[in-house]
């Protein structure tokens, strides 16, 4: 495929989503996933061989956005430059979340400067756990994690599929994370029936969210921490969150980690890093600095691969 079908969509759609995050009035196909998992969970998860049923839903889940898109794409490249190139750009940018998460992380910790409520009440917007006895400095804690957590499955995990598989497989991607994010649960509702999705989330992450935490590490110019994030990258409970997790608290010198309370079940998170201290909005600024000079180094190794290094798609 002609490179100007590749790189012109990317630097677009990257730059759409710099400008924008995710507007709220702007129809997302990612809520659209969202209904279709919970209709199907709705529907299956019920009665005997809820693992089997549920892995067949992943599948048909994933299988099905990527030919859909597929197809789709293929009709816009027979339709002409202009189209394909539009189509594509908004595919993409509507397939990154950047700008919003770095947004949202900077009104917990302003909200939280304000009080420990508002902190709360913002933090809740980000993250799955419940928030409602959390410190100040959990508050904080918990939107660094998130933060870190999204540059992998948010920036760096769609954009490493876009260089394999193209858009389908940005969107296909999209939806293995979705799948993990509604049913990827270890708890009596989702244990059985989200299983499947879980583990292929976990595939598709292995090699972005090592990815991510050695561009953060290369940004960051602290190549010791290279050490840090192979000790405490694999503590966490999941197999990849702890990689990004663990550069950004080498980098900032901090802890994350700890209790949690997850649907009413307290869960226990192992501590990544050693040195407890009270996060500020610098460590703020500074780990959202470092996001984008990571988006940055991305995007440009995905030109340079392709402009030098031609991959079919």
């Amino acid at each position: 495929m002609d490179i100007i079908y590749i790189i012109s969509p990317l630097i677009i759609g990257w730059s759409l989503d710099k400008c924008l995050g995710d507007p709220t009035w702007l129809p997302h196909p990612i809520v659209g996933f969202g209904k279709m998992i919970s209709w199907g969970e709705k529907l299956f998860n019920r009665g005997l061989h809820k693992k089997r049923k549920g892995g067949i839903l992943a599948i048909l889940f994933i299988t099905a956005t990527f030919l859909i898109c597929r197809f789709l794409f293929d009709l816009f490249v027979l339709e002409g430059l202009i189209i394909y190139l539009t189509a594509s750009s908004i595919a993409i940018f509507y397939c990154l979340a950047g700008t919003t998460l770095a947004r949202e992380v900077r009104w917990v910790f302003e909200a939280t400067d304000r009080s420990v409520e508002e902190g709360r009440k913002q933090v809740s917007r980000i993250v799955g756990r419940d928030t409602s006895d959390l410190s100040a400095q959990e508050v904080r804690t918990a939107a660094l994690e998130t933060l870190a957590e999204n540059l992998s499955d948010g920036v760096i995990a769609p954009l490493f599929w876009y260089l394999l598989l193209g858009v389908e497989g940005m969107f296909a991607y999209k939806m293995v994370n979705t799948l993990d994010s509604m049913i990827g649960y270890r708890n009596e509702r989702y244990g059985q029936f989200g299983y499947v999705a879980a583990h292929i989330d976990d595939i598709a992450n292995y090699i972005p969210a090592r990815l991510t935490a050695f561009l953060m590490v290369l940004v960051s110019g602290k190549w010791r921490l290279v050490g840090f994030v192979r000790r405490y990258g694999k503590e966490h409970t999941s197999p990849n969150s702890g990689y990004p997790e663990s550069a950004l608290a080498g980098i900032l010198d901090c802890r994350f980690g700890g209790p949690h309370n997850y649907f009413g079940e307290r869960v226990w998170k192992p501590f990544i890093g050693n040195h407890e201290r009270a996060l500020t909005t610098q460590d703020m600024l500074t780990s959202i600095r470092i996001n984008r000079q990571v988006e940055i180094l991305m995007i440009g190794i995905i030109l340079m691969l392709r402009i030098f290094l031609p991959l079919p798609i």
